[in-house]
């Protein structure tokens, strides 16, 4: 007789169990889609002040472009455009000395022994500053040859 019992205690426990598990559930859902549809409603309004900004941006561009060539004749004189030009040509040429430094001891048999191989990430990020040095000096020299084809002076 003990044994039914035990048998009808337990099976009224799992069945009242899986109840409280189906009506645990549905909050959890609701929960989860509330969550959703207030994520979904922010990237809406994201977008909706980003199209907000662009057409700021476009109008307050057009205004500045008008008015755009007094401001760069200012900025174009030679007492900021020469300082710029001699700073770009002194960082370039440090940047380049430097980088010939590294690798004139990267190369060097005493210093083989004890160095361990540079990283591909770390010969990437040389290459590239080499690259932009280069283009930085290209640009400089473009800039002085335009400047004196035009405006007759260095």
């Amino acid at each position: 007789m003990q044994i039914s019992q035990s048998k009808t205690v337990s099976t009224d426990i799992s069945a009242g169990q899986e109840s409280s598990v189906r009506n645990s559930a549905i909050p959890v859902a609701i929960a989860w889609s509330s969550l959703f549809f207030a994520v979904l409603q922010s990237i809406c309004t994201f977008f909706a002040a980003v199209d907000g900004i662009r057409l700021t941006l476009g109008i307050s561009s057009l205004l500045v472009s008008a008015s755009v060539g007094n401001i760069l004749d200012r900025f174009h004189a030679d007492w900021i455009r020469v300082p710029m030009i001699l700073f770009a040509l002194l960082a370039t040429s440090l940047n380049l000395l430097v980088l010939a430094q590294v690798r004139r001891l990267r190369r060097r048999p005493a210093s083989q022994w004890r160095q361990t191989p540079p990283t591909k990430k770390k010969l990437r990020m040389e290459r590239m500053q080499l690259l932009l040095s280069v283009a930085t000096l290209f640009l400089i020299g473009l800039e002085e040859y335009l400047h004196f084809r035009w405006g007759h002076h260095l």
